[in-house]
């Protein structure tokens, strides 16, 4: 499951620069956690930050397709629901 912290910023209708001020940090220390590998307390501190929970900061998963890694080479397997 991937992180969507961008796209969580633009559905609650705020910009990245608005977010990082909020968090009292720069804007390109706010790129650079939403591009890396956040922790915890700062994925907390981002959503505190846009007014939402954590897990939306994730990737739903789509109801109609299931989505597997292949044990083998790591590939995406997707298999729609019916």
């Amino acid at each position: 499951m991937g992180l969507n912290i961008k796209k969580t910023i633009k559905d609650y209708g705020l910009e990245v620069r608005e977010v990082a001020k909020r968090m009292e940090i720069s804007p390109t220390g706010l790129s650079q956690h939403i591009n890396g590998n956040p922790s915890v307390e700062v994925l907390q501190r981002i959503a505190n930050a846009i007014g939402c929970d954590v897990y939306e900061l994730f990737e739903q998963p789509n109801k109609d397709t299931l989505t597997f890694s292949c044990p083998h080479c790591g590939k995406d397997i997707k298999i729609k629901v019916e």
